[in-house]
């Protein structure tokens, strides 16, 4: 399908991601394209941004006028103190990938978890009263992890280390899922074999919410035990690129099934892509496009 071409004009609204890296963002592609088959005059760019430099970041786009803006790794918790209003699951999550700005006010939510469970059933599946596993306490483990409570998963154990900036925010979080939801929600310590084999023996879906294997360090995986896997266990990575991590590669020699983090980008962009612009993202024209 050929799409039109909409030149940049004096009213062109600005969308964007801040993070770093961001070279490798599909986000750009996939917006575009949405803007330009809806006839929507609008752009979206990606910015190198830091967390030591977001707050600059964030007073300049404020003060352009930005529509709104993506937030990705390693700005998701730290945009929490820089926008006016935080929607109710990030105030779960406490974190946030999409901000939109109204006349100068900023509200904050996340749409992360939305994206992943739309990519989740996308692949076939339902997890609706299952046990999951995440590994990692980051701004996009959180999300899913509250959306999946919210969503109807039984018990999630989630595993971070200790040492980790997350870990303490990871606590509060499974203190509140525990609190406000049906769901258990139980923390434990990345290196703590033991307890991450039985978690995974009762789980039906495994997901790895760190960077541990994305591009360029492909040789990695953050689990390299083939035996904690077993062939009902669904392996998901957050990371699309690459397509297929080693952790997916490991999941799929002994029989599991998995799926990459690439649909997820697209939900949680569709969910982003509607708040900005009040219109649906063609989902299946985005796909067609850049995600086969």
């Amino acid at each position: 399908m050929i799409i039109p071409e909409i030149p940049i004009t004096g009213t062109t609204k600005l969308t964007a991601l801040l993070g770093s890296p961001v070279s490798h963002s599909l986000s750009p592609l996939m917006h575009n394209c949405a803007f330009r088959h809806l006839g929507l005059d609008y752009a979206y760019l990606c910015f190198d941004v830091t967390e030591k430099e977001l707050p600059q970041a964030v007073e300049g786009l404020k003060a352009v006028g930005i529509r709104g803006f993506n937030l990705t790794m390693p700005n998701k918790n730290r945009i929490m103190d820089l926008v006016d209003h935080i929607s109710p699951v990030s105030r779960i999550c406490r974190s946030i990938n999409t901000v939109v700005n109204d006349d100068g006010v900023l509200t904050g939510t996340s749409t992360d978890g939305i994206g992943y469970m739309e990519a989740l059933h996308d692949a076939g599946y339902d997890v609706t009263g299952e046990e999951i596993t995440m590994m990692g306490g980051g701004g996009a483990s959180t999300a899913i992890c509250a959306q999946a409570a919210l969503d109807g998963i039984r018990h999630i154990h989630i595993f971070v280390r200790p040492s980790s900036r997350f870990y303490q925010r990871t606590l509060e979080l499974a203190d509140t899922i525990n609190r406000t939801t049906p769901c258990r929600a139980s923390v434990y310590n990345h290196a703590d074999l033991n307890s991450l084999r039985q978690a995974l023996s009762r789980s039906r879906l495994l997901i790895n919410g760190t960077p541990v294997g994305m591009a360029p360090d492909t040789g990695h995986s953050i689990i390299e035990d083939v035996s904690l896997f077993h062939e009902n266990l669904i392996v998901s990575d957050l990371i699309y690129n690459p397509r297929k991590t080693r952790l997916m590669q490991l999941a799929e020699s002994v029989g599991c099934s998995t799926f990459n983090g690439m649909y997820m980008l697209l939900y949680q962009g569709a969910e982003s892509f509607r708040i900005w612009t009040g219109r649906d993202m063609p989902v299946d024209l985005i796909k067609a496009n850049y995600f086969t």
